[in-house]
């Protein structure tokens, strides 16, 4: 089958996966990256390789008709870590399929990971979706993907996770058995959407255990959190703890040598590893 691919190397494993499966690539559309967080160096070394056209704005109807003027409407849009909501495709396009990094209906919106490992989930998954129209990550499902989580998850681990299993999906019930698939989607029914983190949400609360913390920092990983010390805050991409009884009041410094930091939480200590007065964004931004 024809597709089209959305997305960037979050998840473009999956465009890989549809073609080792057979399927042929005519078009990529992808976006700006800051090249920190965000990258498609992959997908679109991959786009040049099969000499395919590239755009990086937006996908709008006409862009949608103009596929199909040339390939005809027997094909599919892959949907993979694209974030602008794509309307107005059906009509040109036979499919639309978007790859979400959650076990939907849970975990809607755009990007899940943090809050998985924060919350502590025991099992998670990846789901391949009809596209839809009206909300994001809302439609009927066509294949999922679930699996355990352990107790010491970190995001980069959960990332992985994701992305062997989306990569598992495209090669499988999605290349092999769209067309059923799509005949029997299941609606979702209710579920949840969970917005895109905020500094809040990255914020080490020393009031806490320390378990609690170090599932934080675990969380966000080597996009790092923030540790409040006194007036000042750093950005954290690694620490470890343990627990121990003190009479500190939480988010005390008790102890420093070289880059380490010591700091009281509610029932131990934090020690900060890897840290910045300047978060990875902004360090980016000077480099430049």
């Amino acid at each position: 089958m024809k597709f089209a691919f959305a997305g960037i190397d979050f998840l473009g494993g999956v465009f890989e996966s549809l073609v080792e499966a057979g399927w042929t690539p005519i078009k990529l559309f992808t976006r700006p990256c800051d090249g920190i967080y965000d990258h498609n160096e992959v997908v679109v070394a991959q786009a040049r390789r099969h000499r395919l056209p590239m755009q990086l704005s937006r996908i709008k109807a006409s862009d949608m008709e103009a596929l199909a003027q040339s390939h005809g409407r027997d094909w599919a849009l892959v949907v993979a870590g694209y974030p602008w909501l794509i309307r107005d495709w059906r009509g040109s396009a036979a499919y639309g399929v978007n790859f979400h990094p959650s076990p939907l209906p849970m975990g809607r919106g755009p990007y899940p990971l943090f809050k998985a490992v924060a919350d502590a989930h025991t099992e998670w998954g990846v789901t391949a979706h009809v596209l839809g129209e009206e909300g994001f990550d809302t439609g009927d499902i066509l294949a999922q993907e679930r699996f355990v989580l352990s107790g010491d998850e970190t995001h980069e681990s959960l990332l992985s996770k994701c992305q062997i299993a989306a990569r598992r999906l495209a090669a499988g019930p999605i290349a092999r058995d769209l067309p059923a698939r799509w005949r029997g989607a299941e609606p979702q029914g209710e579920g949840s959407y969970w917005p895109r983190v905020t500094d809040a949400d990255r914020t080490l609360d020393f009031r806490s255990d320390v378990a609690a913390i170090l599932r934080r920092v675990r969380a966000f990983g080597t996009i790092e959190t923030i540790a409040r010390l006194g007036d000042n805050r750093v950005y954290v991409a690694a620490a470890e703890g343990w627990s121990e009884p003190h009479r500190h009041t939480p988010g005390t410094v008790v102890h420093r040598y070289r880059r380490h930091i010591v700091i009281a939480a509610r029932d131990g200590y934090i020690q900060l590893n890897r840290w910045s007065p300047v978060a990875m964004t902004e360090a980016g931004h000077l480099g430049r």
